[in-house]
């Protein structure tokens, strides 16, 4: 059993940051498993048993990850969303699980942002005519008087809200809690599902994945939106249902789509990525340099507070392990 040992599975974890020096600092061994990011279930059971600490991206933590790793005391995600890893498993094996929040919003927001203005201005296919030695012009749409859709307003929603504004766009929300400063500082409407959806013109994807979002955007929903809408989604792939999706931008029910997130990752068999009316990404939003050693080192110091017996810097069941 080594006590001190740090399982790491995302592969670039330390290698712009000091992340890798605070684990050591702190008299931990991080170690890394000999297979490629993200690991399957089959391949973290082999690696798990005996750690103490385990830094996780994609990774799906089980129920059966966390019967296995008998000396593990702390999951810490290297980033937000914590739907991949079994919570209720881990509180009842008092096991704390860590997260990184406001790591990455900047770079999920930005890069939202990107796509937005990608599909806007028909991008991909400028792009790829001059690959093919075609000229020409390749017509696109303004933003600037169009509508701004986001599902969601945390962290990351709230910061593609206000861009919209800075874009001359006027912006709707949906979301069960109403932010106060996008209402009121930043003209931001909150509306129902049912109107966001009929009124977007760019509907931005923000929520996280619970049962009560999986699938939230099915075939019904789609065919509430606009034809010359736009599907930005950057939060998490069950979220939208992509068979409903891929037959809607087959039939032009809506213009088009871009997707970096989805139900199977990596998404090698989805029909989504066939056509030419949506833009694909590897999971890759969070991906900037700044947000990467944010993440890197956040994960690191939860990792140490925890084993060092104090509370991490941000938790999901903390406070349930300390009896509320």
């Amino acid at each position: 059993m080594n006590a001190k040992r740090i399982l790491i599975t995302p592969s670039l974890f330390g290698r712009y940051s000091r992340a890798l020096t605070m684990l050591r600092e702190a008299g931990l061994e991080p170690v890394f498993p000999p297979y490629p990011h993200p690991l399957s279930e089959e391949e973290l059971l082999e690696v798990v048993p005996e750690v103490a600490g385990l830094i996780v991206g994609l990774d799906p933590v089980t129920p059966r990850v966390f019967q296995e790793a008998t000396n593990l005391r702390v999951v810490a995600k290297h980033g937000v969303g914590v739907d991949n890893i079994a919570i209720e498993e881990a509180t009842r094996r008092g096991i704390v699980v860590a997260n990184a929040p406001g790591s990455n919003d900047q770079a999920v927001a930005e890069f939202t942002w990107g796509l937005i203005l990608a599909l806007a201005r028909s991008l991909p296919e400028a792009i790829k005519r001059m690959e093919k030695r075609e000229w020409g012009r390749v017509l696109g749409v303004e933003v600037a008087g169009k509508t701004l859709g986001v599902l969601g307003t945390g962290r990351i929603g709230k910061k593609v809200a206000r861009f919209g504004g800075c874009f001359g766009m006027q912006v709707l929300a949906y979301d069960k809690v109403e932010d106060g400063e996008l209402k009121e500082r930043f003209g931001v409407r909150y509306v129902s599902l049912f109107a966001i959806l009929r009124e977007s013109d760019f509907l931005a994807v923000h929520l996280p994945l619970t049962p009560e979002t999986r699938g939230m955007l099915g075939k019904k929903e789609l065919e509430m939106m606009k034809e010359s809408a736009y599907l930005i989604n950057t939060a998490r792939g069950g979220i939208v249902d992509e068979t409903a999706l891929f037959e809607a931008l087959q039939r032009k029910k809506i213009r088009g789509a871009a997707i970096d997130v989805y139900s199977l990752e990596p998404p090698w068999e989805s029909p989504l990525l066939a056509l030419d009316n949506v833009i694909c990404t590897p999971h890759t939003a969070s991906d900037s340099f700044e947000a990467l050693c944010r993440m890197d080192e956040m994960a690191a110091e939860n990792v140490i507070r925890v084993l060092q017996g104090r509370e991490p810097l941000f938790s999901v069941n903390f406070h349930l392990l300390k009896g509320g």
